[in-house]
């Protein structure tokens, strides 16, 4: 499975706002889930190099502020 880099890189660089609500409070660091969007947009999005950590990370903070980008 391979995530939109444009949306991941839109969500990194606009969007931190939104980003940071979503993981303040949870435990997690929001260094550790920019560390995945990162190593996402290293690795040409594909989602199926993550370890089993970084798959939770991803699902949990990244994927849902994916899915709910505009459409252009």
């Amino acid at each position: 499975m391979y995530v939109d880099l444009d949306e991941l890189e839109n969500l990194l660089n606009r969007r931190t706002r939104e980003l940071e609500k979503k993981v303040e409070g949870t435990g997690y660091l929001l260094r550790t889930v920019v560390g995945v969007a990162t190593f996402l947009l290293d690795n040409e999005g594909n989602v199926d190099l993550l370890t089993a950590k970084q798959q939770v990370t991803y699902e949990k903070f990244l994927e849902p502020l994916l899915e709910s980008a505009p459409r252009r």
